[in-house]
């Protein structure tokens, strides 16, 4: 709503500016002297007002402008009329200011070169007295300061449009700055708390089961409720986490990943077919994530002594499979954790497919397929 105010102001300014223009020129016109006469009087103000009413228009098109009001004071010097260009001084003004600062040069030049022949077709003056007039209608002083202002305020504007963005970036980093702090003060206090909870829950109903004792009811909603609080907190820290915060991770770095698996004690290795073609970077952070996510959750959960990544480069896709041969639980796929959803979601936005299961020989896998001309 407040820009659409703006405009509507502006567009009011430029109009009252092109009115009162026009206006001066025509009353110029009537009282000056001139050799127009019949079809040529009426030309020559016909060319005054278009020229100052042209002006409405130079905050959008301030090149056409220059170019209409230039040829309207041409035309109404060789009709007759000995009015100063003004429309023409606006008008570079508007362009300078808008950046045609070559443009501008150029078109004040061809002025100075056609206002003394305008003169002189008009008959009213000899090539002398022409040349004299042309320079002084055309107030060569006031063209070099129209254009001065035109290029003061354009170079404002830039600094002022600068200073807007620096404090928007400032604004931003801050913020990125925050949420990263809030997300570590949660880490490490309240989850810590929270999976205490959770673990000494699930060790009490455990133990309860295995004595054959009945659990209470209590126990199972705590248990439940560490669950659900787990989830939740994991997924509002990765909505607080920024990936644009951190280094950009890609293919290059998933080496490192099984590296860093391998000194955890687990037998990971990494496999690599084909000729690797132009991967997006959109891509290349969705493949680190997966195997990042998918290592992890085996060195965590799945108590497997080896897991296998492959990665599969094809002309328009890629795929990346994580296998390991660890005990999957029927309900690892159909209940699946924050990691996972992630994953999905992230091969989802890509246009791919993800695939997360058990397989019947025992172990988990995860495979993801990757468009990569769709990702591009």
């Amino acid at each position: 709503m407040g820009r659409g105010r703006f405009v509507v102001r502006a567009a009011v300014r430029d109009w009252a500016t092109a009115v009162c223009v026009a206006a001066a020129l025509l009353v110029t016109g009537l009282s000056g002297q001139r050799s127009a006469t019949g079809r040529l009087d009426l030309l020559g103000y016909a060319l005054l007002v278009a020229g100052g009413l042209a002006l409405a228009g130079g905050r959008r098109a301030p090149v056409p402008v220059l170019a209409v009001t230039g040829v309207c004071a041409v035309g109404y010097q060789a009709a007759g009329f000995d009015v100063p260009a003004v429309a023409y001084l606006f008008a570079v003004y508007a362009a300078v200011r808008a950046g045609h600062r070559t443009l501008t040069i150029a078109a004040s030049f061809a002025m100075l070169a056609a206002l003394p022949v305008a003169a002189l077709v008009s008959g009213m003056h000899d090539m002398g007295e022409a040349l004299a007039r042309s320079r002084g209608a055309l107030e060569i002083a006031w063209l070099i300061a129209a254009g001065a202002a035109g290029e003061a305020l354009r170079q404002a504007e830039r600094r002022a449009d600068e200073a807007e963005r620096t404090r928007e970036e400032t604004a931003r980093r801050r913020a990125d700055e925050e949420r990263l702090h809030i997300a570590r003060e949660l880490h490490d206090s309240l989850v810590h708390q929270i999976s205490i909870i959770k673990v000494q829950s699930e060790v009490a109903v455990h133990l309860a089961r295995k004595r054959g004792e009945q659990v209470p009811e209590a126990l199972l909603a705590i248990q439940q409720a560490g669950r659900e609080a787990t989830r939740e907190l994991r997924a509002t820290l990765e909505a607080l986490r920024d990936d644009d915060t951190s280094p950009p991770r890609g293919l290059d770095d998933v080496p490192e990943l099984v590296e860093g698996a391998r000194r955890t004690g687990l037998d990971a290795r990494l496999a690599v077919d084909g000729r690797r073609p132009d991967v997006p970077a959109a891509v290349e952070r969705t493949v680190y994530r997966i195997v990042q996510e998918s290592l992890t959750n085996i060195s965590r959960h799945a108590a497997a002594t080896t897991a296998s990544v492959h990665i599969d480069y094809r002309p328009d896709a890629l795929t990346v499979r994580v296998d390991d041969d660890g005990k999957a639980t029927s309900n690892a796929a159909s209940t699946p954790g924050v990691g996972l959803l992630g994953m999905r979601e992230r091969v989802t936005a890509l246009g791919g497919r993800l695939r997360a299961e058990p397989r019947s020989e025992g172990g988990f896998t995860v495979q993801a397929e990757l468009p990569v001309e769709r990702a591009s």
